[in-house]
């Protein structure tokens, strides 16, 4: 075999390991040039191995025949040469940083990106251990607790100003290869809309204000004939009054980090929650609540409260006269739930994935016409996201629909133990 194929042994076994188990994952997570060029550089190595295996394979020929096949071999050698120089560079200008760890993670090989968003630095750093190397950052924590799930949106340790996404993927033979994207202009732009959407809604805040105020002092007896005009209007500027509101908890709860905790006593709010729901139905529904778990939560009575009624309220609207929503408070092996089933319309599973999406509707007409504003499921999702909890939503057409929201046993208070300090 011609020495310069000695000098491709590392990006070699990471083609390898990509062509055995990782090349799929970077598709699927959206490197697809990245990808393309990295299944091109494993296809160059099944074809070094046919290459080897001719050589063995020639060693059975007369010296004349062997002599006629050492010259296309050789020729074939340095073609494909030329290709793994080609690909290892485009490897290591590839934009998403590139870290080839072994089974014990240290570093066996890194392109220049990763250079620039992890601070790697060559030769030094080949061979280090890479949690121990990141050992400040928030990827050290992350490493040592196994890398299971993809980091979004965290400070690059080579520029803390900037932002990265970081996949660990497992391929070959106990082999991983880290994957680092630098997302800072989607994390600046997205920081743009946040600041739009919530300078926006100052704004509008005070000329709806402003109209809603005017249409109240106008009495609909003194013009009978615009009588349905006036309602229509009052009853449209409530609601965009209330779109703002729900718009500046949005914009709130997307920049909060955490939630003043306390105890949110959970037997006055159910009471409260079939209260508003009771007023909202005015007699059409049947309401009940089973809650079988003594126990409360720790978080935001204010948050917690608007999420957990919301559900409640959605059910009201979207469940047709004589239905039946019962309103469940239970534990659970890992904690406790939340739950709120109704006998509703129900949503196909295509449109599951995407309720929390903010103005997502399933069916635009029937949401118009229930009231609501299309923002509700993504407040409920920030705010149980600021209680470390989940919303799982199970529908099925024509069958009602339940909707959950799972706390941890970290979050649970007994009833009638005193308060956290």
């Amino acid at each position: 075999m011609p020495k310069t194929f000695d000098h491709w042994k590392l990006p070699a076994a990471l083609a390898a390991g990509l062509l055995a188990g990782g090349a799929a994952g970077w598709l699927a997570g959206g490197r697809v040039a990245a990808g393309v060029a990295l299944v091109a550089l494993a296809e160059i190595v099944l074809l070094l191995t046919r290459i080897r295996h001719q050589a063995r394979h020639m060693m059975t020929f007369s010296p004349s025949a062997q002599s006629l096949k050492h010259d296309r071999f050789m020729t074939r050698s340095r073609r494909i040469a030329s290709s793994l120089r080609d690909l290892r560079s485009a490897a290591g200008s590839l934009p998403d940083a590139v870290v080839l760890l072994d089974n014990e993670q240290h570093v066996r090989w890194f392109n220049h990106a990763a250079e620039d968003l992890l601070g790697l630095r060559r030769p030094q750093d080949r061979g280090a251990h890479l949690d121990e190397r990141l050992s400040t950052t928030e990827l050290a924590g992350w490493l040592k607790e196994g890398a299971h799930e993809p980091l979004n949106d965290v400070a690059a340790p080579g520029h803390p100003n900037r932002h990265i996404n970081v996949t660990l993927l497992p391929f070959g033979r106990r082999q991983r290869l880290l994957l680092a994207r630098d997302i800072s202009h989607l994390t600046r732009l997205e920081q743009i809309r946040r600041d739009f959407v919530a300078n926006v809604s100052h704004e509008l805040r005070t000329p709806l204000t402003v109209i809603h105020g005017y249409l109240e002092l106008i009495d609909p007896e003194d013009v009978p004939e615009l009588a349905p005009v006036l309602n229509e209007m009052r009853a449209q500027s409530k609601r965009m009054g209330q779109i703002v509101e729900d718009l500046l908890t949005l914009s709130r709860l997307e920049t909060q980090e955490h939630v003043q905790d306390e105890r949110v006593q959970m037997t006055p709010l159910l009471a409260t929650i079939r209260k508003e729901a009771e007023a909202l139905s005015q007699g059409r529904h049947h309401i009940a609540i089973e809650a079988t778990a003594d126990v409360d939560l720790l978080g935001s009575v204010k948050d917690l409260h608007s999420a957990l009624s919301n559900l409640v309220s959605n059910a009201v609207r979207y469940t047709p006269t004589g239905g039946r929503i019962t309103i469940r408070w239970r534990r659970t092996p890992e904690g406790a739930v939340y739950s709120v089933t109704d006998t509703g319309y129900g949503i196909p599973a295509s449109h599951l994935a995407r309720l929390t999406e903010r103005f997502y509707r399933v069916s635009s007409s029937r949401s118009r016409e229930s009231g609501g504003t299309g923002l509700g499921l993504s407040i409920v999702k920030h705010v149980l996201n600021l209680h470390q909890a989940r919303l799982e939503i199970q529908s099925e057409p024509g069958q009602g629909s339940t909707f959950s929201c799972w706390f941890g046993n970290e979050r649970l208070l007994a009833q009638g133990a005193s308060d956290p300090e």
